[in-house]
């Protein structure tokens, strides 16, 4: 392996899971990487495993990305690292119970880390990147954006403001070398399903993808040029034909007038 780096990447969620295999398959694309996780244990056994294996430099970052003032200083120092080329806005976590079950800490909380720390990370990715001029972030949502009736409501919500905040970043990069992916996983083995007290196990056995595949299924996809990768989604035209109507309906969504169906009679 060459010696010499691509950049600086950045993983959140990098502990375990889907944050550790991009980690993994980032240092063996020759990447340096910043790991970032509240695990400080769990984190440092995961970078001294990719030293070791790749020899690439692995730096570890403990935070709690429900804390603003946590969250600040990791955009902080993406924002000033010269060497930043690529953050994976990975970390996640699920709703224990529903809306209206769970106390309004944990509802905060998961507002916290599912879109106010990304967002923020997001911004800091996009002011560095467009100096460097180039680069990409990397986000997951979940299948979950586009069926927010199959899960739990806030965690689904959560997700489609993932998906939209990267199409609509990925167009607002259009014209530069930046690149912007969303990574819409179906249910995956992470360590997620148990912290929300739930069973993964208790899916039909083919709904559950391994993350080694998936991640792996993304890079496929992050290499062919996608803003929105489905690793579950055999054919791309159910993609495609969905994109298609939206774009058709955007023209009639702004009216002076309201529409006829809407319209009060005497």
């Amino acid at each position: 392996m060459s010696a010499e780096s691509k950049g600086l990447a950045v993983v959140t969620g990098a502990s375990t899971g889907i944050g550790a295999v991009y980690a993994d398959r980032l240092a063996r694309r020759g990447y340096d990487l910043l790991l970032v996780a509240r695990s400080a244990d769990r984190l440092s056994a995961v970078a001294e495993r990719l030293h070791a294996d790749t020899g690439r430099s692995v730096k570890t970052f403990v935070a709690d990305l429900a804390n603003a003032a946590e969250v600040r200083k990791l955009a902080e120092l993406i924002e000033a690292d010269k060497d930043f080329a690529l953050l994976v806005n990975n970390a996640g976590i699920a709703l224990a119970g529903t809306l209206a079950s769970a106390e309004v800490e944990e509802v905060e909380r998961i507002i916290a880390v599912n879109i106010s720390a990304p967002t923020v990370l997001a911004r800091a990715a996009t002011r560095a990147l467009q100096k460097r001029g180039s680069g990409a972030i990397i986000s997951i949502a979940s299948v979950l954006a586009l069926a927010p009736d199959r899960f739990e409501s806030v965690y689904s919500a959560t997700k489609a403001y993932i998906l939209s905040l990267g199409m609509g970043l990925a167009q607002d990069l259009q014209e530069t070398d930046v690149r912007v992916q969303v990574v819409l996983p179906g249910a995956t083995r992470t360590e997620i399903w148990e912290r929300s007290g739930r069973d993964v196990n208790a899916f039909p056995p083919d709904w559950v993808m391994e993350v080694d595949h998936l991640v792996d299924a993304a890079f496929v996809g992050f290499d062919a040029g996608e803003t929105v990768t489905i690793p579950p989604l055999a054919e791309e035209d159910d993609w495609n034909s969905m994109q298609a109507a939206r774009q058709a309906m955007i023209p009639k969504l702004s009216r002076r007038e309201v529409a006829s169906r809407y319209r009060v009679t005497a």
